[in-house]
């Protein structure tokens, strides 16, 4: 006797049309990302920008914010492939109701509301607080750096800008002259008919270069002299003469070493796990109860000693009360960060050095001044030993970042410019926040 199968047919027609609420198990992730983002989240500012009644019904903007949260949670940050998943996955289906936005709808989309969406991160962790999720007894800080979408071979030093512009400046020069000739000849043989003005476009792109050269040693010299502004209107009110060495570059003049990006001027060379790379340097303060994100920034230093007081500022400003203790390597410890925390009432945990695995002692040790607020941390922290609270920083705050870079592999940043980064930072951790408020309802 032969086995018996079940029908395979892929061309039989269905008698009554599919659910999209069927496409997916009750309970899948999908169903929670599109309800929370149709009954949970004020999308007020997104849709008040829809005003024009002519033209063509748009995709609606709240299935359009739950597709990229979705998204976001998936590891998915393309729009070509949000768009292709929308052809070919089920759980974007079932977000979408089989609606298919190419991903240029999905990159206008994202590019003309990134701020209205930077602000769903202040909600979703609102609705985290509201379950339960955010204690705020301790909060570990931490910040790592994000590949910019800019090739740090795309940057130029100051120094080579200054040698450079001269050198490309002749080139130039010499081609338009060559031009210029071989349009004057060519008039004598063909007659006047060509304008005298035009230029090959070998000539042009060595013009544009020389152009983009020039905006960009501009640019970092206006930053130098920015920088150097408060400094000099200190030392003249102070009155008293320069003491010691001159200073080997001026103030005002951008040292031989700054460099600017072509690509993406706002991004900057940072020292990573990888390398030296184009990057950003992102910053979370992550809830040791549940590891939500209760605050995150971005900057383009590449330090992380002038981040901590955004951050501890931004927690009290988003979940309406302060954390009681927070944990902070040594890259944050500084006075003017240790009486920021003891202005703001919090315990703070910030290593004053670099802590030797499974020992409580600092390594190599630096000689602090008497009274210190540094030295007073650095007792504190021997004092408990294996004890003190500061274990609870690595095992906080790094597995976030290891969940956000190795499991969902958001190593680079799509877009351009530190506001759209920005954006696109917050969105990455109202995601992750999504997806812990998502598995506390099981």
């Amino acid at each position: 006797m032969s086995k018996t199968f079940r029908d395979w047919d892929c061309e039989q027609t269905l008698m009554f049309p599919p659910s999209v609420l069927d496409f997916v198990p009750e309970g899948h992730l999908a169903h929670f990302v599109r309800e929370t983002t149709q009954d949970s989240l004020d999308l007020s500012a997104i849709l008040s920008v829809y005003s024009e009644e002519r033209g063509q019904p748009p995709y609606h903007p709240v299935m359009m914010t739950a597709l990229l949260l979705y998204a976001y949670t998936q590891g998915i940050y393309s729009s070509r492939r949000i768009s292709k998943a929308c052809e070919e996955r089920v759980d974007f289906m079932a977000v979408t109701a089989m609606q298919r936005p190419d991903f240029r709808t999905v990159s206008d989309f994202r590019k003309r509301h990134l701020e209205a969406l930077r602000g769903l991160f202040v909600q979703v962790l609102r609705l985290c607080q509201q379950a339960g999720l955010v204690k705020l007894g301790h909060v570990a800080l931490d910040g790592t750096k994000v590949k910019a979408n800019a090739s740090k071979h795309k940057a130029m030093s100051y120094g080579r800008m200054k040698k450079a512009e001269p050198e490309l400046a002749a080139v130039v020069r010499g081609w338009l002259d060559k031009a210029q000739s071989a349009d004057t000849r060519e008039d004598e043989e063909l007659g006047a008919e060509r304008r005298g003005e035009e230029m090959p476009s070998w000539v042009s792109d060595k013009q544009r270069r020389l152009e983009k050269l020039r905006e960009a040693k501009a640019a970092l010299e206006a930053e130098a002299a920015q920088a150097a502004a408060p400094k000099q209107e200190t030392e003249g009110q102070a009155g008293a003469p320069q003491r010691g060495r001159a200073a080997k570059d001026p103030p005002g003049v951008p040292k031989d070493k700054a460099q600017r990006n072509f690509t993406d001027p706002d991004s900057r060379i940072m020292k990573s796990g990888d390398g030296f790379v184009q990057a950003f340097n992102v910053q979370a303060a992550v809830d040791a109860d549940s590891q939500v994100i209760a605050a995150q920034t971005l900057s383009n230093h590449a330090s992380d000693a002038q981040e901590l007081a955004p951050a501890v500022a931004q927690i009290k400003q988003n979940t309406g009360r302060q954390a009681r203790e927070l944990s902070a390597d040594a890259g944050y410890c500084s006075e003017e960060n240790l009486k920021e925390l003891n202005r703001r009432h919090i315990s703070g945990y910030v290593a004053t050095g670099r802590i030797k695995h499974g020992q409580a002692s600092v390594a190599g040790e630096r000689k602090l001044r008497a009274g210190s607020r540094t030295q007073a941390m650095r007792r504190k922290l021997q004092r408990a030993g294996r004890r003190s609270r500061y274990r609870l920083r690595k095992q906080v705050v790094e597995p976030v970042f290891g969940q956000i870079k190795q499991g969902r592999g958001f190593r680079q940043f799509l877009l351009r410019g530190l506001e759209q980064v920005t954006g696109e930072w917050s969105l990455v951790c109202t995601a992750h926040n999504l997806l812990k408020l998502a598995a506390a309802r099981v």
